[in-house]
């Protein structure tokens, strides 16, 4: 019976010397794997809020140069969106000359002014002529009153209006204003799959690069639109059924 208890004490006692080496060779994980037994909730509490805090970090310092892209392409067509404003026209008119293009599209829908009967695309249009660019050169796809998928809209209406025209492209640019552009290239290439690459332009603001956008409303409330916008497009297609210019 002595014999038997020494036993078994030596036993126990090489059992504990194994699993304090082991939890020492394992180190950091083994601290998680223990504070997972004893409290799994408060682990996955740690978990979510890191999942919620570092992306939200990241965005606030990267999020908006994330979004302004600028993918540009040799290309034939440079597609303006006509609501970016004259500052913005006159930097589209200086790319167009650079760029070597053949066309210039001006796209949009009704201006927010509800009294007139003009739109986005007639008055960008109007503003390149005053620019400088040739006329001849200029075309012009208005999208009508819209209130709902205007970028996806203004593609369509351009690639209509290309398509009208007879004018096939192998390449175009998207004009547009910083965080807008990478999901109006998302989206122009949805359009214009598979016969034409889409490339992408994003114009910054002068006044936009001395402070960071949280100091500004307006730059405020286009980043926090995209941060919505962005992921709706990439996972659900906007809720659309089909990208197809001709279907609609």
């Amino acid at each position: 019976m002595p014999l038997n208890f020494y036993h078994m004490k030596v036993l126990f006692t090489e059992g504990d010397a194994y699993h304090q080496t082991s939890m020492k060779r394992s180190g950091w994980l083994g601290r998680v794997r223990r504070a997972a037994n004893r409290s799994p909730i408060l682990l996955g509490a740690c978990v979510i809020v890191v999942l919620l805090v570092f992306p939200g970090i990241w965005l606030c310092i990267y999020g908006e140069s994330f979004f302004s892209l600028t993918h540009r392409l040799p290309a034939e067509v440079l597609v303006v969106e006509g609501w970016i404003g004259n500052d913005g026209l006159r930097n589209a008119a200086a790319e167009f000359e650079r760029g070597a293009y053949q066309y210039i599209v001006t796209t949009g829908g009704q201006t927010w002014d509800r009294r007139s009967p003009s739109n986005y695309a007639d008055l960008a249009g109007q503003e390149l002529i005053r620019l400088g660019v040739p006329q001849d050169r200029i075309i012009i796809a208005p999208t009508g009153e819209i209130e709902h998928e205007r970028t996806f809209k203004s593609a369509v209406a351009a690639w209509r209006t290309l398509q009208f025209k007879g004018i096939h492209l192998q390449a175009l640019n998207v004009f547009t204003l910083g965080v807008h552009a990478r999901r109006s290239r998302f989206v122009y290439a949805k359009v214009y799959a598979p016969a034409t690459q889409v490339g992408v332009i994003a114009w910054t603001p002068s006044d936009s690069e001395a402070a960071p956008w949280w100091r500004s409303s307006r730059r405020t409330k286009c980043f926090l639109k995209e941060i919505v916008k962005y992921p709706l497009e990439v996972l659900l297609n906007s809720g659309r059924t089909s990208n197809s210019p001709t279907a609609r």
